[in-house]
């Protein structure tokens, strides 16, 4: 099993300013306005799937042409159509035209993203309600795209791209902004892709063989002994260990 020293050394070493340049995190490093920001990483975390190269691309796309960076003002202003034929893999323009619409409704009746976060979290059920807010609102142009970018936690799902976004909004860092604070980050869990997995598993670090939610918890509870009050940092541990050891 690696050590713990060892998961320090490649933390420290990759959680570093120019960790941002290439991954989604960027887009949230654009804008200081604190809903500016929540509203990025959160659409950020939506198209984090697939071709890295390709979301980037995407993503890039979307704040500077579409949203004319300021992601604020284009939710509240935003109409169906805006859009244009806007998509990514599974995402076609009418699920992005979906969560687009609810995200208006969100930020008109309350503070936003922010607010239902920690009502969730306050119900002990956060992915649960953030979810269910997203589902209760949707139209019939809700197709596969939109429940692919807000997947269901009931299904068991790693929940992934959700947690990434907890890990940007939650932690203080050089690369994680820390913008929210009704959660501490001893309280995240690990965001969990196949490379995290299989990385993990190399590391001793999971032994349940499934990519789902109960493999989640068992690495982040294996990471807390670690470091109890910051688990989720070794999240760039095993980015670093992935570039330096796999293919």
């Amino acid at each position: 099993m690696i050590t713990k020293t060892e998961l320090d050394k490649l933390a420290q070493k990759y959680e570093v300013p120019s960790f941002i340049n290439d991954d989604p995190v960027q887009f949230i490093h654009r804008y200081s306005d604190k809903k500016d920001v929540e509203i990025a990483g959160f659409v950020s975390s939506l198209l984090a799937y697939g071709s890295r190269k390709q979301f980037i691309k995407k993503l890039d796309n979307f704040f500077s042409d579409i949203a004319q960076d300021e992601p604020l003002k284009f939710i509240q202003n935003y109409e169906s159509g805006m859009i244009g034929d806007f998509n990514y893999r599974f995402g076609k323009p009418d699920d992005f035209d979906e969560v687009f619409s609810i995200l208006k409704g969100l930020y008109t009746k309350s503070d936003g993203l922010e607010e239902l976060f920690k009502y969730g979290y306050e119900q002990n059920r956060m992915f649960e309600t953030v979810v269910d807010y997203f589902y209760s609102r949707t139209t019939d142009k809700a197709k596969q795209g939109f429940y692919h970018m807000i997947p269901n936690p009931h299904n068991g799902g790693a929940m992934k791209r959700m947690c990434m976004y907890l890990r940007w909004m939650v932690r203080k860092s050089c690369v994680d902004v820390g913008i929210w604070n009704f959660i501490s980050p001893s309280e995240l869990y690990i965001p969990l892709d196949v490379h995290v997995a299989r990385i993990s598993r190399q590391m001793g670090l999971l032994t349940r063989n499934s990519n789902d939610f109960k493999a989640v918890v068992e690495l982040t509870n294996n990471l807390k002994k670690l470091c109890p009050e910051d688990p989720v940092k070794y999240d760039f541990a095993m980015f670093g260990y992935g570039v330096n050891k796999v293919d």
